[in-house]
């Protein structure tokens, strides 16, 4: 098949495909490098309804030959496989992209820490929500036209996209964008128009989840820390230009810089007068590789930065007799209504929102109530954004503990589980269900004796009381934690670390993880590292501890990790629900 381009290539390239998590094919091009020994990789990703080969030019125009290029056809498009312009969703566009960071690792010897991004539009989103979710301790990144807000020129648009797949399910949209509003190439319009490889539609699955993670990214770009440039088309036709602009001034990268393109349509990259932002791509791309990647350290981020005045400022308290006090004050009054009625409210009144209970009760997602009124309060409840980020979160971690445990005996290890601070110990007792080989034994701790009367009665309903057992402990008791017997090979640590907003405690229980865990032993931990109702958990609802309010204090991915890693653990891998709020990742035990 010839795949239309924007001119002859120089230098060689090859053409593979990867796997992704879920099976399929992605299909991929490998530029190697041919001026001496490779000083990393450029890896590219391209804008909407077009491909990789659309970016192919870029490998000579950079003039980089002691760099290997990389570029690849997101699902969808190009040769890849996929109904064109779909994804089962974009946060599984968003881990192919983590996938395929990995497959060049393992395939072609080239680290993360040694690759650099360039990618447009859609890719420039893509990219971005990866680096926001997965922190990857890349060199740099280059977004041009990020498409954090499309022009649909259609007044409530999405809005009424949002009804129509609520009421049809999928579908797709069909771009009427003609080439000569995307570059003023004319050869780039010609291959546009006859390129077979294109694709004008995009699933609204697609292009929904899209505007959801751009906005969710933008509001929270502060967390982004790697150094970034932003190439913005002066006279985009496609995408907003004030989103774009609000990334980069809450961009948290100390290495970042914005150029505008004066005169440029949305193709960035393919513009007639693209070698102005060839020019600039290249000199930040060597600037940034000309040094080591110097990482900040976000040990102390409960002490200073933007996570810790965000958590300040929703536990002030508000003027009683002010707009916002009289609104939550009527929020907690409602809540106290529904409490009345509905079984599950009435439960995180009693025992705290954020409690062992009201958690296992969000698992197993029965709505109960005092009549067929609080039945619907309570299904109300349940259907949060929060809950079903914990529910999706309770199935990433089984996944991970399976194939933690997956790990442990592939290698002839024994599968010594500990959870340090279980609630009811659900999600640690059910993933074994889906294991190979139950484990060898399993210890389950809480602080709460109410937690751990419940455990251990769902451990006799799990038929699981030969090799599990419950037991009081505190979290945060390094030397409890280090003795802890047998010798843990497997820990877990789910939806603590959020509850609590200091550092010293969390340290000091990873701390004791570390001591206990032998290396070659692993490590399954959660993160929240966004939430869209923050103010209304802080506000409206209370702790376990005492009634006090439920205020929580973020953690980006990257403060996640380093805490991780400063207790001994190497990350190998990680899941996030479509919301975006909780991550869950897999650590190994190191040496030294």
């Amino acid at each position: 098949m010839n795949d239309m381009t924007a001119g002859p290539q120089l230098r060689p390239v090859h053409e593979h495909t990867f796997a992704t998590h879920d099976g399929v094919d992605l299909f991929y091009r490998h530029w190697p490098a041919v001026h001496g020994p490779s000083r990393g990789a450029i890896v590219m990703f391209h804008r909407g309804h077009e491909h990789s080969a659309r970016m192919a030019h870029l490998v000579d125009e950079l003039v980089l030959p002691d760099f290997d290029f990389f570029a690849w056809d997101a699902r969808g498009h190009g040769r890849s496989p996929g109904a064109r312009g779909d994804s089962p969703s974009f946060g599984t566009s968003v881990r192919d992209v983590q996938t395929f960071v990995e497959h060049i690792g393992v395939q072609h010897g080239i680290r993360a820490e040694d690759i650099g991004i360039v990618a447009q539009s859609v890719g420039a989103v893509t990219v971005a929500t990866w680096v926001h979710d997965y922190a990857p301790p890349i060199r740099g990144m280059v977004l041009a036209s990020p498409a954090f807000r499309v022009k649909l020129y259609v007044p409530f648009a999405l809005p009424g996209l949002r009804l129509m797949r609520r009421a049809f399910g999928n579908f797709f949209v069909t771009s009427y964008v003609k080439a000569k509003f995307l570059t003023r190439d004319p050869a780039r319009i010609a291959s546009y128009d006859t390129d077979p490889l294109l694709s004008k539609a995009i699933s609204v699955n697609v292009l929904l989840g899209l505007q959801e993670a751009a906005d969710r990214v933008v509001a929270d770009a502060q967390a982004i820390t790697v150094p970034t440039q932003l190439l913005i088309s002066g006279s985009d036709w496609v995408v907003h230009h004030a989103p774009q602009h609000a990334f980069f001034d809450r961009l948290g990268a100390a290495e970042k810089e914005r150029h505008v393109l004066h005169g440029f349509f949305h193709d960035t990259l393919g513009e007639r007068d693209r070698a102005a932002a060839v020019d600039r791509m290249r000199a930040f791309i060597i600037r940034v590789f000309a040094a080591p990647r110097v990482r900040r350290n976000l040990l102390d981020a409960d002490q200073h930065g933007f996570t810790r005045e965000e958590a300040d400022a929703l536990a002030a308290p508000l003027p009683a007799l002010s707009p916002r006090g009289l609104y939550w004050s009527a929020t907690r009054a409602s809540l106290r209504f529904g409490g009345l009625l509905a079984d599950g409210v009435r439960l995180g009144h009693a025992t705290g929102f954020d409690s062992g209970s009201t958690l296992d009760y969000v698992y197993r997602n029965r709505a109960s109530g005092r009549s067929p009124v609080g039945r619907h309060l309570d299904r109300t409840f349940l259907d949060a954004i929060g809950w079903r980020g914990i529910r999706q979160r309770k199935l990433d971690v089984e996944a991970l503990l399976r194939d933690a445990s997956a790990r442990l005996r592939a290698v002839g290890a024994p599968v010594h589980i500990i959870d340090i601070a279980a609630g009811h110990g659900r999600y640690v007792l059910e993933a074994v269900a889906g294991m190979q080989n139950r484990p060898d034994s399993i210890l389950l701790r809480d602080y709460s004796a109410l937690n751990v009367e419940h455990g251990t009665a769902l451990i006799h309903d799990k038929g699981l009381a030969d090799i599990a057992r419950f037991a009081t402990g505190d979290a945060f008791d390094r030397a409890s934690l280090a003795a802890i017997t047998p010798r843990p090979t497997l820990g877990v640590v789910s939806g603590l670390y959020e509850l609590t907003p200091d550092n010293t405690p969390v340290r000091e229980s990873l701390g004791g993880l570390g001591d206990a865990i032998a290396p070659g032993g692993f490590l399954v931990y959660t993160g929240q590292i966004w939430h869209p109702q923050l103010e209304l958990i802080a506000r409206a609802l209370t702790s376990h501890r005492r009634g006090e309010a439920w205020v929580m204090r973020r953690r980006t991915q990257e403060e996640m990790d380093q805490l991780v890693a400063a207790a001994g653990f190497r990350k190998l891998a990680q899941r996030i629900g479509e919301s975006g709020i909780f991550t869950v990742s897999l650590a190994q035990r190191v040496a030294g």
